[in-house]
């Protein structure tokens, strides 16, 4: 059954191809939608960009035909922006006029009244989806690019009671995948059979032995548990491309990232360049009115990384500031990866989990040649408004590049910050 469609401003910010989105079905945008997107467009950030790209798009399909009639889309449905002149819909008095989500409530009353096709409200914003319930509007989130954070596969796999196998491993031999049980791995996955650790490699086909231990070191950083060292295994290997760490906070996450690229552009010489960025919070809030030059600017976001940065040079001649103005370590906005190419470079997306699943498309086409990004976060830690555990772009990304052969994700689990950074996770 064909049904309406009405879709708030920040579904469209958060995916400008959301239009396209709904199959068969019509989609409807309230006329003070398009208002919120024209305030929109001058932005300079990623919200700016969105909503230009918005208004070519509806612009393209204006050739179409009269859009507040509704116009043909490719994938069957139709789309209609729509003026609401007179309205007998009584909102409670309390609901202001001047506030844009009121009138979009307000509009989704009227298209309702007015169809006998089934209607929902889509909206990423929490707040109004309840309101547009209470007054009985079917509401919901975008769901496109839902993933659920269950469903992605923690990167290893245990095996007991395998003792033949185990030792196989541990000589240096490989295992098949149907040896160990299992109809099918993941590249880039590993198995954990009875505390001796393999890698599936899908060019091979065969399970390997991993090539690091507990005893390895980088910078003065050894792995102290199982997912810690499977990490620097993905880490350090320079055919996986993208690596996604998912875990709270204190199991690693950043400083074994960060550790990594240390070895790989100052030690190994492996890249030109380590590029550290996170989401600027509130995402999207310009950095321009802060004093300095970037690294300064952002200096408050990205504290963390610098007080890993400094942990990790303890013990040498030279300090991170260094680094930093020589250009082999780079704090950079991240909005100001977009329109770069990246070759050579190690880049680090620490709190990816802030980011939309389109930024951080934006991101990730931009990474050249010769290239390694790592992205790290905490999916139950998110601090944007229209952002949850499932629809972020850490868990999406993990989730699209289960099969890919350039790409490998571990989650984490155990954390090491200290003794009582441990039991707060465990107990608050």
């Amino acid at each position: 059954m064909v049904k309406n469609y009405i879709l708030d401003t920040n579904v469209l910010i958060h995916d400008p191809n959301s239009i396209f989105s709904f199959e068969d079905n019509n989609v409807i945008i309230p006329l003070p939608v398009i208002e919120e997107i024209d305030k929109l467009k001058k932005s300079s950030h990623e919200v700016g960009r969105n909503a230009r790209e918005v208004a070519r798009i509806l612009d393209s399909l204006r050739a179409q035909g009269k859009i507040s009639e509704g116009v043909k889309l490719k994938n069957g449905g139709t789309l209609r922006i729509v003026l609401l002149e007179n309205s007998n819909e009584k909102i409670p008095r309390f609901l202001s006029d001047s506030y844009k989500d009121n009138w979009i409530i307000e509009y989704s009353l009227n298209i309702m009244k007015n169809s006998d096709i089934p209607t929902f409200l889509v909206s990423k914003d929490i707040n109004l989806r309840i309101k547009a319930e209470v007054l009985g509007i079917p509401a919901q989130d975008y769901l496109r690019d839902k993933v659920d954070p269950t469903e992605i596969f923690s990167g290893c796999i245990e095996i007991k009671n395998k003792p033949q196998l185990a030792e196989k491993l541990r000589s240096g031999k490989t295992l098949s995948v149907s040896e160990i049980g299992l109809d099918s791995l993941g590249p880039n996955e590993f198995v954990d059979i009875d505390g001796v650790y393999g890698r599936y490699l899908e060019d091979r086909d065969k399970i390997v032995p991993i090539k690091y231990s507990f005893k390895s070191q980088w910078w003065g950083i050894n792995p102290r548990n199982r997912e810690q060292l499977l990490a620097f295994e993905l880490l350090m290997d320079d055919s996986v491309k993208l690596v996604t760490l998912i875990g709270p906070a204190g199991t690693g996450k950043t400083l074994l990232s960060i550790t990594a690229g240390l070895a790989k552009v100052i030690d190994q010489k492996i890249y030109e360049k380590l590029v550290v960025t996170k989401p600027v919070v509130p995402v999207g809030k310009e950095i321009g009115f802060l004093p300095g030059d970037v690294e300064e600017k952002m200096l408050p976001w990205v504290q963390p990384i610098f007080d890993n940065l400094e942990f990790l040079f303890r013990d040498r001649d030279f300090s991170p500031k260094d680094f930093l103005k020589k250009g082999v370590v780079e704090i950079v906005a991240l909005s100001f990866l977009r329109g770069r190419s990246i070759p050579d470079q190690f880049i680090i997306i620490d709190e990816a989990q802030n980011l939309t699943p389109h930024e951080i498309k934006t991101i990730i086409t931009r990474v050249g040649e010769n290239s390694k990004i790592v992205l790290t976060g905490d999916p139950s830690q998110i601090d944007n408004p229209y952002l949850d555990s499932m629809s972020n772009g850490l868990v999406y990304v993990a989730k699209k590049f289960y099969n890919e052969r350039i790409s490998g994700h571990l989650s984490l689990i155990k954390g090491e910050r200290s003794e009582l950074a441990s039991r707060a996770i465990e107990l608050l």
